[in-house]
């Protein structure tokens, strides 16, 4: 009787195994990673493995995606996406629930306030055209250049019409902004590599993006994956009420829920 009680175990237990799921997913580690590991528990509950791969850049993630080696990603708004579908027109991804927002900043080492600013200075700028555009267009809501258009997302600095200062744009990529505070009069960081970097983005931005930002950060999958009953169970539970309540207590509006 013991041996059909412990076969009967083992059988359900198999079962249980088979019917779950892996979903394995792609992200920056602040705030991303953080609230995808709060997510785990619950969404292991509801049958789902959460296996989360960490990158410290903007590629990989949309590239391991379109290379099929990852089913999602959650690190990107939809700016940043379609800047960089219109370089890789083959790659076919969609977003599934806008998640959170991080406010952009301008940082820096240098001076206290823009009032400080001297000519010629030089600020650090994202060189991936969503983030840059985001940077020109926080810059100029600041009046220090005027933009062709101020409400081009995709501006450039080609598109700047008036520069009182004579300010000098370095285009670095994302990550390395940080660790360049040093080095230039103000650095255009994204809060969760200022976040990495131990910066706090309400306290220690000279200047900062409102929580009404356009550039909320999504779930995106690939397209044949976004009605997988996994991704909704975790699209479901990104858009919850605890996981607002973990952002708003984690991170004390540096990171904002877009929902």
């Amino acid at each position: 009787m013991k041996r059909v009680v412990l076969s009967v175990a083992l059988l359900v237990a198999a079962m249980g195994s088979a019917c779950a799921e892996t979903l394995k997913i792609a992200v920056v580690p602040v705030p991303h990673a953080e609230i995808l590991e709060f997510l785990k528990p619950e969404l292991a509950k509801q049958g789902v493995t959460l296996d989360v791969k960490v990158f410290t850049d903007y590629i990989q993630p949309d590239r391991q995606v379109d290379e099929g080696r990852l089913d999602a990603n959650y690190f990107q708004s939809k700016p940043y996406y379609d800047a960089y579908k219109k370089d890789r027109p083959s790659s076919d991804q969609v977003p599934v629930v806008a998640v959170h927002v991080e406010p952009f900043g301008a940082y820096s080492k240098k001076i206290k306030s823009i009032a400080e600013l001297e000519e010629g200075a030089t600020i650090a700028i994202p060189n991936d055209p969503a983030n840059s555009g985001r940077a020109l267009l926080l810059i100029a809501k600041q009046g220090l250049i005027t933009l062709k258009d101020p409400s081009n997302i995709m501006a450039t600095a080609a598109d700047i019409t008036s520069n009182p200062k004579h300010l000098k744009f370095k285009e670095l990529e994302a990550a390395m902004l940080p660790r360049v505070l040093n080095q230039v009069d103000i650095a255009m960081i994204n809060a969760n590599y200022a976040l990495e970097a131990k910066l706090v983005p309400h306290k220690d931005a000279l200047f900062i993006e409102s929580a009404e930002s356009p550039y909320a950060n999504y779930l995106y999958v690939r397209r044949d994956k976004v009605n997988d009953p996994a991704v909704q169970k975790l699209a479901a539970l990104l858009n919850s009420a605890q996981v607002k309540q973990f952002i708003l207590e984690r991170y004390h509006g540096d990171v904002v829920p877009a929902f």
